[in-house]
């Protein structure tokens, strides 16, 4: 972060706003940025994350009955749910201090988030390859295995911010949710000949929704920015 001189601004992940511009109303450009910025920053991460995703399906689907494949979709999930809820929470309340409204948008931004990373997107991508797939909503189905975690971690935003871990940990936490969702949900013949298959589904799944969601969606909802010196 950092001011310049004549004029009040303030930097957020690289990217110039002038104090109290709203983010909803302000600059798409800088919005734009933003995204680029956190997509170039992330990919190797991402990447990296995919990979390991790879070779952990690889490794589990002789080792590991459904039951254990399920147990650990269920318990990466709700982690991914506990840090995300931490950084949304976190970045909103940096910028505003309305302890109601960083509630509902540390909740929604990371169920709605996680879901489309660990369900939605792993379900469509493999439809896309012809491998029967189930789709499980944890919300629906497990309610209270989600949300105990998504109301910690908004608590955790409000009352301790800190982004950076959490953030950096919930991209490979949802390279794996993602991941054993397809060995929990999905039952193709074989797994190993579609590995190569899989490899692009992990790593969009996780790069395009969990590498914006944490910076882009709370900031849509700060009213007013404030000086940063």
């Amino acid at each position: 972060m950092s001011a310049h001189a004549g004029s009040r601004y303030f930097t957020t992940q690289g990217a110039v706003v002038k104090e109290n511009e709203n983010p909803r109303t302000g600059s798409v450009m800088v919005v734009g940025k933003l995204i680029l910025r956190e997509l170039s920053h992330h990919a190797p991460f991402t990447l990296f994350g995919a990979l390991t995703g790879v070779l952990l399906m690889a490794l589990s689907t002789s080792a590991l009955g459904s039951l254990e494949h399920e147990f650990i979709f269920h318990s990466l999930h709700s982690l991914h749910l506990f840090l995300s809820a931490i950084v949304t929470t976190a970045i909103f309340r940096k910028y505003e201090r309305r302890i109601r409204e960083a509630v509902v948008v540390g909740f929604f931004g990371s169920v709605a988030i996680c879901t489309l990373s660990d369900i939605f997107l792993p379900y469509v991508g493999g439809r896309v390859l012809g491998i029967p797939t189930h789709m499980h909503l944890c919300l629906i189905e497990h309610p209270w295995l989600v949300l105990p975690g998504v109301f910690l971690g908004v608590w955790l935003g409000i009352h301790r911010p800190r982004t950076e871990l959490p953030h950096a940990g919930h991209v490979l936490v949802s390279t794996y949710a993602s991941a054993f969702y397809l060995t929990t949900f999905g039952t193709p013949t074989g797994w190993i000949s579609l590995l190569p298959l899989v490899f692009p589904i992990l790593f969009v799944a996780v790069w395009l929704p969990c590498c914006t969601s944490d910076f882009i969606f709370p900031l849509l909802f700060c009213r007013t920015k404030k000086q940063v010196s």
